[in-house]
């Protein structure tokens, strides 16, 4: 599985380099006063947001990270280079967090942010600012502060105005396929998708982006699966679309997987179910007329949902797509504009 959305790192800025203790020597100045510079700054270490970048597995392999060192004062009054500062790139959506302590530290949510983690340690101080009326020819120089050292962990959250959450082979991936540019692989084995999938839908008077999510197991929050692994990429969404499969070779219900999945989310740290939620019906090329109407009506009594709430679709001939993709488009900026009031 290429998809890595956490990652353990230990970050080391670098250390300030040391003052330098030196005298003046010069022609027809034999006894000339101290001066040694300063040592460099230690070099900063930050995380930045690269769009182009939508997994943590740049990390799979290098886990530590150091930033250069500033160097030693010199005379002459010279002070020390300072160290290079290390940027780390980051997909958009990554959470840091203090491995030691859980605390979140920082989360990349800005298109162009970049974010510092670690301070270098400032240079020591060369004999040079030891000299006083009292002291003429001080010897005494510092050494550099050592750079901050944090073990941190990163987890990668979606961002996404919509999340797609089924069991596996619902059709999360055709329909993201059928309405967006992205293009999830697709088949028919469990966890066929092994990583969220993001597509950008373009409507009338905006866009908007679609996260397709890991089909889930009964289970999931608990570690069952892969769901787990995936739950918190629809963290951040506003809309929750849940897919039943009316077709569903296991033969479960569309009210049963609705339950099932729902007590997933509700099991969940975040409180998933708090968000707002959508039932998506698909698979009604395969459903006769009698048979979907009993769903419908099942539906509505059993999860005490209005028909405006649940949508009966066909990922697979584009039928429903259409006037589900509008009231989406309505919906989202609805809750944009309510964000911002």
């Amino acid at each position: 599985m290429n998809f890595i959305d956490e990652a353990y790192l230990e970050i080391k800025a670098g250390d300030g380099g040391s003052g330098a203790s030196s005298f003046r020597r010069e022609k027809y100045i034999p006894f000339g006063g101290p001066d040694g510079g300063d040592g460099g700054k230690g070099g900063d270490i930050y995380f930045k947001v690269n769009v182009n970048l939508n997994t943590l597995v740049d990390f799979q392999n290098k886990k530590i990270f150091n930033a250069k060192n500033g160097q030693r004062g010199a005379g002459k009054n010279k002070f020390g280079p300072a160290g290079e500062d290390l940027i780390i790139d980051v997909p958009l959506g990554t959470v840091i967090y203090d491995h030691n302590t859980d605390e979140e530290l920082i989360d990349c949510t800005d298109k162009l942010g970049i974010y510092l983690i670690a301070r270098g340690g400032d240079g020591g101080l060369g004999n040079a600012k030891f000299k006083s009326s009292t002291n003429q020819a001080p010897r005494k120089c510092t050494p550099g502060f050592k750079g901050e050292t944090r073990s941190v962990r990163l987890e990668l959250k979606s961002l996404a105005d919509v999340g797609l959450v089924g069991f596996p082979n619902a059709g999360k991936s055709t329909f993201l396929n059928k309405v967006s540019s992205a293009k999830p692989k697709i088949g028919d084995y469990p966890f066929t998708t092994l990583r969220p999938h993001l597509g950008t839908i373009k409507g009338n008077d905006s866009s908007f982006v679609i996260a397709d999510i890991p089909g889930l197991i009964e289970g999931a929050s608990d570690g069952a699966g892969l769901g787990i692994k995936f739950l918190k990429h629809i963290s951040r969404t506003g809309l929750l679309l849940i897919f039943a499969d009316l077709f569903s070779t296991e033969n479960i219900k569309p009210v049963k997987q609705v339950q099932l999945l729902k007590n997933e989310l509700d099991s969940f740290k975040d409180d998933l179910t708090q968000k707002v939620s959508w039932i998506i019906c698909n698979k009604i090329d395969l459903i006769n007329d009698e048979d979907l109407s009993q769903i419908k009506t099942e539906l509505e009594k059993e999860l005490n949902m209005s028909s405006e709430e649940i949508f009966f679709i066909s990922a697979a001939t584009g039928e429903g797509t259409s006037e589900l993709l509008k009231k989406l488009e309505t919906e989202v900026i609805r809750s944009k504009s309510s964000l911002k009031l």
